[in-house]
């Protein structure tokens, strides 16, 4: 699995900008397809929101690339 070191000034990320701006999806539709889909966990969970606010040491896992937010 590829791990992706994801470092963010703000006090979080939402899930579907993180996939989007690190380019694992294309778009923000494409975004909320493959996380309504289940195709996306969060921390070791399966997550179908797409506006999960995502914080420093979290993580997401998604087609074979693992985001870690610092």
């Amino acid at each position: 699995m590829k791990i992706e070191k994801v470092k963010i000034d703000s006090e979080f990320i939402k899930l579907q900008d993180l996939l989007k701006h690190f380019g694992a999806v294309s778009t923000g539709g494409e975004a909320k397809v493959v996380i309504q889909n289940g195709e996306v966990e969060v921390n070791g969970e399966i997550c179908t929101m797409r506006g999960k606010k995502m914080r420093k040491g979290d993580f997401a896992v998604f087609n074979g690339i693992k985001f870690e937010i610092e």
